[in-house]
Order: C-alpha cells, then sequence, then structure tokens
C-alpha cells in the first residue's frame, strides 16, 4: 500500500455516556414495580432502565442523578435522556429535566496498516506511552483536547474523549499516524532490500 499525504480516518462513534438530574427524590422500588423494561437491583441501590429507540440503559439513583449508555450521538443522547425522564412522570415523579451533559465519547476507528507500537511510542514520548506487561495497547493522550487515543498493533483505534466535536478533528494525531506508516513501510522495503 503506497502512503498518501492525506490520511482520512472513519471514525465511528459506538458510545455517548451522559448525565442529567431529575431535581427530586426517586423512589426506586416504585420504578422497580411500575416501570417497563426495569431492573431493580437493591443490594446496589439502583435502578436499571432500558429504552428501545433509542436505544440506551440507564442507571438511576434515588437522589434522581441519572447516568445514560448506548448512544451514537449527542443528539440521541439527549433524546434518550428526555425520554426517559417522561417514562419517569408518567409513573407519578414530579421530575424536572436539568444538568444535561455529556461526560464521555468513545469512538473507533480501523486503519488499514499495522503500527509498530514501540517506534510510535519512541517518537512520541512524553504524550505517548506503551506498557504490553498491562495492555496491548499504546496510550496517546491530547491535553487540549482531553481526550486518551488507544492504538493497537493491528491498526484499530478506540479514541474516549468528553467533547464530540474535537474529537472527530484531530489532526495532530493523524500526521503521528501517517508519520508511524511511513516508517513502517520504509523500513520493511529496507528489510527486503537487505
Amino acid at each position: 500500500m503506497e502512503p498518501s499525504n492525506d490520511v482520512a480516518l472513519d471514525i465511528i462513534i459506538t458510545n455517548v455516556v451522559s448525565v442529567f438530574r431529575t431535581r427530586c427524590h426517586l423512589n426506586l422500588r416504585t420504578i422497580g414495580l411500575e416501570g417497563s423494561n426495569v431492573i431493580y437491583k437493591p443490594e446496589m441501590g439502583k435502578v436499571l432502565m432500558k429504552l428501545r429507540k433509542p436505544r440506551i440503559t440507564a442507571t438511576i439513583w434515588s437522589s434522581g442523578k441519572i447516568i445514560c449508555t448506548g448512544a451514537t450521538s449527542e443528539e440521541e443522547a439527549k433524546l434518550g435522556a428526555r425520554r426517559l425522564a417522561r417514562c419517569l412522570q408518567k409513573i407519578g415523579f414530579k421530575v424536572r429535566f436539568s444538568d444535561f451533559k455529556v461526560v464521555n465519547v468513545l469512538a473507533v476507528c480501523s486503519l488499514p496498516f499495522q503500527i509498530r507500537l514501540i517506534e510510535f511510542t519512541k517518537n512520541n514520548r512524553p504524550i505517548a506511552s506503551y506498557e504490553p506487561e498491562l495492555h496491548p495497547a499504546a496510550s496517546y493522550r491530547i491535553k487540549n483536547l482531553r481526550s486518551t487515543v488507544q492504538v493497537f498493533s493491528t491498526g484499530n483505534i478506540t479514541v474516549t474523549g468528553k467533547p464530540l466535536t474535537q474529537i472527530l478533528n484531530f489532526q495532530d494525531f493523524s500526521a503521528c499516524l501517517h508519520r508511524a506508516h511511513t516508517d513502517y513501510c520504509i523500513s520493511k522495503n529496507y528489510s527486503q532490500i537487505i
């Protein structure tokens, strides 16, 4: 494969984690008995509620804090959170939807080439780390975007961070990947010559 100057990464968002508050106390036993698609866990002090459309799973605490996971966009996360608040209102709670925020975004990407993790971490030493005894991926932290990128030797990438729009626009990292791929192609061609 010939390396090109423009590396276009096809990033797929797999999970958006959001949090909101209901501004009222929630009786978990009532939710467990009257709610639909509910798993009541009294030993942990929480209720799991699942919605089918959008497909999210919510963790509900009696304090009124609710964490929603499983959405694939910020709009879907907000729509699911509002639908969840409406379900709680139908059960009989005086829920007011407030303090909604996206806490975490998980995205994945697959590159058409492999990456040598040892050389990759040596070239990006202060912000990249690789501990093969602990984890099979190299961690690359992007401070200004407040996100972490896990790079696997197979070319698979996992991006974890807070702001969704900034995760999709990380050009510095794609340049590092392009350099790692170029170094890989040059060293591979050089070893074939010898």
